[in-house]
């Protein structure tokens, strides 16, 4: 409740000044107090907003170091994966269906409407998103 009232009268606050500035300062002068003002009240909210926000882990989300490769990736299936290749080549995407040797990246980052099919022994490396912001 407290932090409502502050929010409130921060807000009313900027406004005055905002209207004040307008009323004392010469044209020329109005679009640089309105940056100035436009800048504090963002850098103010986004502050505000980070103290809320919170991480948090993603359930269902687990690498299991005791299985294979195949096995961690079949349970990413539906869920977003980078995969990097033996090469150094890279590629983002969700992961469809994984088979004995192969797995099916489909809607692969920055290649609209494209999927790839790679073979799980070029693959040196697995990274997923594990934790996210709750706000």
């Amino acid at each position: 409740m407290k932090e409502s009232r502050i929010m409130s009268s921060i807000g009313v606050t900027l406004a005055v000044l905002f209207i004040v500035a307008f009323s004392m300062f010469p044209p020329q002068l109005h679009a640089e107090v309105k940056r100035q003002v436009a800048k504090l009240s963002s850098t103010y909210i986004l502050q505000e907003a980070n103290k809320k926000a919170k991480v948090v882990a993603i359930k269902g989300i687990s690498y299991n170091v005791n299985a294979s490769l195949t096995d961690n990736l079949k349970s990413f299936t539906g869920k977003k994966v980078n995969i990097t290749l033996n090469s150094g080549k890279t590629f983002g995407g969700i992961v469809k269906k994984v088979g004995d040797h192969l797995v099916h990246l489909e809607k692969i980052n920055g290649k609209d409407y494209f999927d790839a099919l790679i073979l799980i022994e070029d693959i040196s490396a697995l990274d997923a998103r594990f934790r996210e912001f709750q706000r």
